[in-house]
């Protein structure tokens, strides 16, 4: 009887599927971290993420090769900023701060968008974005704790910060009149993030007695290969597509709305498996975070800050 009512409720299955979609991304980092933890840098681990993905997303891509023609630009920024610019800051700032902290911090990229429109574009922004602004600021002050001095290492917050920058420069991109069509945006973004990292990653230098040994997950010593089978096909591909169906059952503003589940999601997992606590303090600066970057993205004109942002951006994770 379940699945006839969501059969018949095509809403219902989008808000399922995008429920789905932000477990998925939010589960890439207490994955991911793991293998960095094993001896794995940031960038050999976001290499591996997004080489695995862009090879299986690849004949998705081939289908859709026109696209690449139509809109090359759209596509290379997407996968230098939202596909590689996002993982690769993350990965390395996860390697210094909980997974919690660090993308929480990176959903801050609507509020970033904000200050884009208001100080560049000199554009005027509604009272309801000043208060999410407002919100998002204090929440970040809770949760690293700059009452207290700063009880997280900089470094991290500050790569953190630059997944946000990443996250928030996708959303401009949507502002573009280019219409490409979503799987081939996650498909080529993939293909282009994964050609930047290897340039910088490396990756004939990863170490494979690494990838064939285990790492620690919960107390319990699991295949590291298994690890990186959930990051590329759970956390990439299956993340990607799922937020794509979501996009097309609901609206890009819903879907958005459901993806700030990712950052709970991640804080969770990160609880259960790798033991990260947050504090009283940063759970609330986080739950501020979250309001205040979900009223920001509301408020801000809808081509611009959401497109099909808010299922296919929320690539953090």
């Amino acid at each position: 009887m379940p699945v006839r009512l969501l059969s018949r409720d095509p809403r219902a299955a989008g808000v399922a599927v995008a429920v789905a979609s932000a477990i998925f991304f939010g589960g890439s980092g207490p994955f991911a971290k793991p293998l960095i933890n094993a001896g794995l840098s940031p960038l050999h681990v976001a290499w591996l993420r997004l080489a695995g993905g862009a090879l299986v997303m690849l004949p998705i891509a081939l289908r859709h090769a026109s696209a690449l023609r139509r809109a090359p630009g759209l596509i290379i920024g997407y996968g230098l900023f939202a596909v590689a610019g996002v993982q690769v800051s993350y990965f390395a700032a996860i390697a210094t701060v909980p997974v919690g902290v660090a993308l929480l911090i990176e959903f801050l990229g609507p509020v970033l968008v904000l200050g884009w429109i208001r100080f560049v574009r000199r554009a005027p922004v509604s009272r309801s974005a000043v208060t999410g602004v407002l919100l998002a600021v204090v929440g970040l002050a809770f949760v690293v704790e700059l009452f207290s001095g700063l009880s997280f290492n900089p470094l991290g917050l500050l790569l953190s910060l630059g997944a946000a920058a990443c996250q928030a420069t996708y959303f401009l991109l949507s502002d573009s009149t280019e219409d490409v069509n979503p799987f081939a945006l996650a498909g080529f973004g993939l293909l282009v993030g994964a050609a930047a990292v290897t340039a910088l990653a490396r990756p004939w230098e990863i170490d494979l007695a690494l990838l064939a040994g285990s790492v620690e997950l919960a107390g319990h010593h699991v295949p590291a290969i298994g690890a990186v089978a959930w990051v590329v096909l759970g956390s990439t591909v299956l993340a990607y597509l799922t937020g794509i169906v979501a996009v097309r059952r609901l609206s890009p503003q819903i879907a958005g709305a459901v993806a700030f589940l990712e950052p709970v999601v991640a804080t969770v997992l990160a609880w259960v498996l790798l033991s990260e606590e947050l504090g009283p303090a940063q759970l609330v600066g986080g739950a501020l975070i979250l309001v205040g970057a979900y009223v920001a993205q509301r408020a801000a004109p809808a081509d611009r800050a959401t497109g099909t942002a808010g299922a296919l951006e929320t690539p953090a994770g």
